[in-house]
């Protein structure tokens, strides 16, 4: 089965050439896409230089940043394999195996979904037993082929939240994959502590106005429930 990496990025420079790295090497990937979004360090050219005219990489510039959704929607319309496989453009210590891993549920039929649950997920998440705004997760593209509009405007953890809809309306068994050496970096380490513990308050800002903690609470109840055991 054809699986498609899409990799939003937006001033990823110093992080993005590991993933993208990792991404084209792994043989269940048919196709990289790179979707920058707006960025102005130098992000693009550096995937461009990493993939040195890999036959199975596609950069795609949007020229102004519109965040996370709509880069994901930008590539959806791009895919083309059967599976999507949506990677944050930042990750920490990924590996063939960690993506091997969260593929071979799927693609093995032992579930129609999955997403990750990184080393420094938050510990609420680890003792949950799922990150529900995971932001690795792959699952068949013609779930989300419809949808590329609506993906396209929403906002903040609008994409995780809609997602997580679609997989719970449509009944979908979901695996957990555990990925204990991948980290995602804390926004301290990406600008600096100050501004870095600005864009934490700004994001779980941005959490409480996409859902409410009783809707996140029922979508949580809910995926545990469709997880597959491991």
């Amino acid at each position: 089965m054809s699986v498609s990496c899409i990799i939003p990025a937006y001033n990823e420079a110093g992080r993005i050439a590991h993933v993208l790295r990792v991404a084209l090497s792994h043989p269940d990937i048919t196709q990289v896409i790179v979707v920058d979004d707006g960025s102005h360090d130098g992000t693009p050219e550096i995937a461009e230089a990493t993939a040195n005219g890999h036959p199975v990489f596609q950069l795609i510039r949007q020229p102004q940043n519109g965040g996370k959704s709509r880069a994901i929607a930008t590539g959806i319309e791009a895919a083309t394999g059967r599976h999507l496989l949506f990677l944050d453009s930042d990750l920490v210590g990924v590996k063939h195996t960690d993506l091997s891993a969260l593929i071979a549920p799927v693609l093995e039929g032992d579930s129609d979904v999955a997403l990750s649950l990184r080393r420094n997920a938050p510990r609420v998440w680890h003792w949950i037993g799922l990150d529900y705004i995971s932001g690795e997760r792959i699952m068949p593209r013609a779930l989300l082929a419809e949808h590329t509009d609506r993906i396209s405007a929403l906002r903040s953890f609008g994409l995780e939240v809609f997602l997580n809809r679609l997989w719970i309306a449509e009944g979908l068994t979901v695996s957990v994959v555990q990925w204990p050496e991948v980290d995602s970096p804390l926004k301290a380490q990406k600008y600096g502590m100050i501004a870095g513990v600005l864009a934490d308050v700004r994001m779980l800002a941005d959490m409480f106005r996409t859902v409410t903690p009783m809707t996140a609470l029922k979508q949580i109840v809910a995926l545990r429930g469709m997880r597959v055991p491991q």
